[in-house]
């Protein structure tokens, strides 16, 4: 289960920097809407896909029981 909590935070997390970034190149271009959707939606979806991504990660970490430091 961590295994798979650990590929979808990645996954989540890359394509959301990829969104995030695609929506402010965009915008700094001058463009309004990418593909038909406004760059602030495209930019918060990336941040949303960026949290799942974290919280992904998180939930891996702690499955897979590494407490050290205790």
């Amino acid at each position: 289960m961590a295994k798979l909590f650990s590929t979808v935070g990645w996954l989540a997390g890359g394509l959301g920097v990829l969104l995030a970034l695609a929506a402010a190149v965009g915008r700094l271009a001058g463009l309004y809407w990418i593909a038909n959707y406004q760059a602030g939606t495209l930019l918060l979806a990336g941040m949303a896909l960026m949290l799942v991504g974290c919280l992904g990660l998180l939930s891996a970490l702690l499955l897979s029981g590494g407490t050290r430091g205790r």
